[in-house]
């Protein structure tokens, strides 16, 4: 038997006998994903025209809590926003909307990754800060959902994911740019499985993907002053998709003769993300999806934990950010919410400022987080009574910002 995993991602399998016209009904499923897929290929390909959230006010910013410790991150976040834009708010130019419903119950309950009325509501904004969302996986004895991550970066065509790294007293100063919505993660819930025999998965990478996310990777890099830009791919292996991936690459390098253009495969990059003598070396980086998501929590992880890195996932009309953590469940589980960090999303909360146009006071929590965290740590969080609160963290953020010292105190400690 042919067995079809549901297109809906649903636990339910649909199963083909060999008899019913096997190879008729399997060439007929492997069409319909290419006819989609052109389609899709076809759309992101006449979409060039990017919305400039600076120049837009007013300006709607969604609040989606998502799951586990989810709401009480984004709470603290949301409460940090509000007051260091209180004078934007009262003025109108910037609206907050809460957006609930986006739990693991609803989506189970109604079989969506995202419940209908919780997507209208984040389509009425122009940019969302969500907390993480759970993702049951086959075997765990519940409904195997696709991710809300996923199908909100397919549904908003949010292509680049966005994330910085640093640790200031090794001079690492990484920037990933992943691409979002190809890869193994496009077509992740329409593999087909060969009953107890074997199993297929489909990866997917185009020429327009590849080229909007390795043209941002080499624009930033221009406009911020960095002089390389990696590419991280297996195209010694996967020869057709990554292959793409390096000839768009290449192709596009060619009009930034001023930045030094390389690639690396994502085995020896792991290893070189480790090698203290080498990687600092590295600076702008744009991988496929799946290496994407890889090597940025070992990025992260060098920072001091998936804990402290925030991501941006941008599209032409519509941009999200969120921590790049999961939903620790656990922690819910055993009354520990209220001691979660929130770093990971209040880094995001400062790069969505960045994004709409509050450079200033972005760039004031991004010291303030780098004071904390690295250098001062007067407050610490551990995910445990031991450890502070997760308002007591933000209030400690809080006071670090407002201080008219920052700026000098954080100068002395990355020249210590």
């Amino acid at each position: 038997m042919l067995k079809f995993k549901n297109v809906k991602g649903e636990s339910g399998m649909k199963i083909i006998k060999i008899e019913d016209n096997l190879w008729e009904q399997a060439k007929k499923y492997f069409e319909d994903i290419i006819r989609e897929q052109m389609e899709r290929v076809k759309k992101i390909s006449s979409d060039t025209e990017f919305i400039d959230f600076t120049k837009l006010r007013p300006i709607k910013i969604g609040f989606v809590g998502g799951d586990g410790i989810g709401p009480y991150i984004v709470d603290e976040a949301k409460r940090i926003l509000q007051i260091l834009l209180k004078d934007e708010i009262e003025k109108g130019n910037v609206i907050f909307k809460d957006i609930e419903g986006l739990t693991l119950e609803r989506r189970i309950k109604e079989m969506k990754p995202v419940p209908d009325d919780v997507l209208e509501k984040i389509r009425e904004c122009n940019v969302f800060l969500k907390g993480p969302t759970t993702t049951p996986k086959a075997g765990e004895g519940i409904p195997n959902i696709e991710s809300a991550n996923v199908f909100l970066r397919k549904e908003f065509d949010l292509f680049a994911n966005v994330r910085p790294v640093k640790v200031l007293n090794e001079k690492i100063n990484w920037i990933f740019f992943r691409e979002n919505t190809e890869d193994l993660y496009a077509l992740g819930s329409k593999g087909i499985e060969f009953e107890n025999i074997f199993g297929i998965d489909f990866r997917l990478i185009s020429y327009a993907g590849s080229r909007r996310i390795i043209k941002m990777a080499f624009e930033y890099a221009k406009n911020n002053g960095f002089k390389r830009v990696t590419a991280v791919n297996k195209a010694n292996v996967i020869k057709t998709t990554d292959g793409i991936f390096l000839k768009v690459f290449y192709e596009i390098a060619r009009d930034y003769p001023e930045i030094q253009a390389d690639d690396w495969f994502i085995d020896i990059m792991t290893a070189k993300l480790i090698d203290v003598k080498r990687r600092s070396e590295f600076q702008v980086f744009v991988l496929p999806n799946l290496f994407g998501d890889i090597l940025t929590d070992e990025a992260a992880e060098i920072q001091g934990g998936v804990g402290t890195a925030g991501s941006a996932n941008i599209g032409s009309k519509y941009a999200m950010f969120e921590a790049i953590h999961g939903s620790a469940p656990r922690m819910v589980q055993e009354n520990r919410q209220h001691y979660a960090d929130p770093s990971s999303i209040i880094k995001a909360a400062s790069m969505m400022l960045e994004y709409i146009g509050f450079q200033s006071i972005a760039k004031k929590i991004d010291m303030a987080l780098d004071v904390a965290n690295q250098f001062e740590r007067k407050v610490v969080i551990t995910g445990r009574n031991d450890g502070a609160t997760t308002r007591e963290f933000g209030d400690y953020l809080l006071s670090l910002i407002v201080d008219p010292k920052l700026e000098e105190k954080y100068d002395e400690f990355i020249n210590a």
